[in-house]
């Protein structure tokens, strides 16, 4: 079933590359529901079966005599895809710069996986005395080299090759025998009406995440608002702080303030 599953994702990312010329690896793992690492394999596999070329933060379509006369259309596609990727890596720094002031000395956090939340890290190791559980290996290691030497807490559980991360039932006993100031966690997909969203059915260890925490802050770019997902991961009721980008229109702005949630708008840098 699950190798069905990815030679349907390949198929419908060559489609997808063919269609539109360009694409990015943060929007195919959005559109799949799975994670960034998961799509770059694709992205390789497909490349070297040769239905693909590989470019930065994407990939375009493999050229042939008859596309020449629309090669200068690709690569300008190509150079505005980089740009979208370095202007989403600046809205994420962002998002993690100002993630990172809501954390107190001696603060117990519970960070969860995700390219997003792992841009608070660097931000975090001026803070003394801070015990952080964390899914994420990525996390976990970074935390270790810290000079200021937190407290480094594992989930444990079933390492998840999509997502990167440790997940399913023992992952989540163990965030539950902890209880936590602030929870950060991320979003494939963002409902103005509903909360966090995603394609992903396996939401306990998120939901169990912010269960154990006093506030939960997600960390995700206006442009998740445009992620039609089926599943709801957590309310809005549930949260208390959205970091995202200052390209959040107003209305749904004040939307989500109406539910009770902090909206705190980031611009990223040279903006």
């Amino acid at each position: 079933m699950q190798r069905r599953n990815t030679e349907a994702r390949r198929e419908a990312i060559v489609e997808w590359v063919n269609r539109d010329g360009h694409v990015q690896v943060e929007s195919l793992a959005a559109e799949f529901g799975t994670s960034e690492v998961t799509i770059r394999k694709d992205l390789t596999t497909l490349a070297a079966q040769k239905l693909l070329v590989r470019q930065f933060g994407g990939a375009a379509p493999i050229q042939t005599s008859a596309d020449s006369l629309s090669h200068n259309r690709t690569d300008a596609r190509a150079a505005l895809g980089q740009a979208e990727d370095k202007s989403a890596s600046a809205r994420k720094h962002a998002i993690g710069v100002a993630a990172a002031r809501l954390v107190s000395n001696n603060s117990r956090i519970i960070i969860d996986s995700g390219s997003t939340t792992a841009c608070m890290l660097p931000h975090l190791d001026s803070h003394s005395r801070l015990v952080v559980m964390t899914n994420s290996l990525h996390v976990a290691s970074t935390l270790t080299g810290f000079d200021s030497e937190p407290t480094v807490l594992m989930t444990g559980g079933t390492w998840d090759a999509q997502s990167q991360s440790f997940q399913g039932h023992m992952a989540e006993q163990m965030t539950q025998a902890y209880s936590f100031d602030l929870a950060f966690i991320g979003a494939s997909g963002l409902d103005v009406s509903r909360g966090t969203t995603t394609f992903n059915e396996l939401t306990g260890l998120t939901q169990t995440m912010a269960s154990t925490a006093k506030d939960v802050v997600i960390m995700a770019e206006s442009g998740k608002f445009l992620h039609k997902m089926p599943n709801l991961e957590l309310p809005w009721h549930s949260i208390a702080y959205l970091v995202t980008d200052n390209d959040i229109d107003e209305k749904t702005k004040q939307t989500i303030e109406k539910q009770g949630v902090t909206v705190i708008t980031v611009a990223p840098d040279g903006e």
